[in-house]
């Protein structure tokens, strides 16, 4: 099988559910960084949308960071989606509230003005109340989306910790997990794990709170 190359922005947290995937499995891939500031001709040759992720094998693309983990899944094992279709579909649904929080995550940090970032925030916290009473409850050291087991559902929801980590690690009032303890218990089974504490460069806790800052936006002003 050829050898799938993954093109990637060091900060995407959506290349970075790919790339988690890519570890659980063990799959052998190359990975090439971009600058989404200035991208490179070849680059919007094969993405569509000029986005990242872009998951080439061979001759063949594949964009959009769903799509690619759906691929990757169904190639490699072990599955990382529940047998079960009523179960694969809810998860795959709850694979979109992630994104969602992704969004508002984005805006926190991003938003110009003190009223619009606490109104991202509360958004945040907002999910984070439906996200707590759908979650099991933990029957021992460890919290996944599903109980015990991973999936490929909890790929998608760890980028959103890992940066939630980075801001919280910088400045205490950035932790939003302290009224949510099963939330907090699975972000710490997520931050634990070999594949996503190696799915980013050692570089991006300093360069995503610089983004951040870069953007002038209220948050930036403070950290």
């Amino acid at each position: 099988m050829t050898k799938p190359l993954l093109v990637s922005f060091k900060l995407c947290p959506y290349v970075q559910r790919s790339v988690i995937n890519l570890l659980e499995k063990k799959v052998d891939y190359d990975i090439k960084y971009i600058d989404l500031a200035k991208k490179p001709d070849w680059f919007l040759k094969i993405s569509p949308f000029g986005r990242v992720p872009v998951l080439q094998i061979g001759d063949d693309v594949i964009f959009e960071s769903a799509v690619i983990n759906e691929y990757l899944d169904e190639t490699n094992e072990p599955t990382l989606h529940p047998k079960d279709p009523i179960q694969k579909a809810k998860h795959r649904s709850w694979t979109e509230f992630a994104s969602a929080l992704l969004a508002d995550q984005y805006g926190w940090t991003m938003s110009k003005e003190k009223s619009d970032s606490d109104k991202k925030r509360e958004e945040i916290l907002s999910k984070f109340k439906i996200l707590e009473a759908g979650l099991p409850s933990p029957t021992g050291s460890t919290l996944f989306f599903a109980g015990s087991q991973m999936h490929l559902v909890d790929t998608a929801f760890a980028p959103f910790f890992m940066r939630m980590q980075f801001l919280s690690d910088h400045n205490p009032e950035f932790y939003l997990l302290g009224d949510f303890p099963k939330i907090q218990k699975w972000s710490e089974t997520l931050l634990s794990l070999p594949s996503v504490k190696n799915s980013v460069l050692p570089e991006v806790p300093t360069e995503y709170l610089e983004f951040i800052k870069a953007h002038h936006s209220w948050m930036g002003g403070i950290l």
